[in-house]
């Protein structure tokens, strides 16, 4: 599987890497938060991790670490306007669970564990 952005994610990364001296495309990932797990970390890459898995999509570089490929493995990255609000949203067919307020979220494999 992969990692993939649609054209509005990457065009608005592309925006925000033409901002950033030295980034080298967006880093994509999980940490552990909330009541259910997990809780998604986007940010700009400005170095590569020595265990990053990096996709591309429309020449932009989606990098991963290892510890949270096994979360986000398959995620769609979109980005979408509603009004005045702006926001990334992620579909990700790992998701088993989510929190109430839309912080957290499990997979199956977390759960299992």
């Amino acid at each position: 599987m992969a990692v993939t952005l649609t054209p509005a994610a990457a065009a608005r990364v592309r925006s925000y890497l033409a901002e950033t001296p030295g980034g080298i495309g967006l880093r994509f990932g999980v940490r552990k938060s909330g009541c259910t797990g997990f809780a998604y970390v986007v940010d700009i890459a400005k170095a590569a991790g020595p265990d990053d898995s990096v996709f591309e999509t429309d020449g932009v570089a989606v990098r991963v670490d290892a510890a949270s490929l096994p979360q986000v493995d398959g995620t769609e990255i979109d980005f979408v306007s509603q009004g005045l609000n702006q926001q990334f949203v992620f579909r990700n067919p790992r998701v088993s669970a989510e929190c109430g307020c839309g912080e957290s979220f499990s997979t199956d494999a977390d759960q299992a564990a």
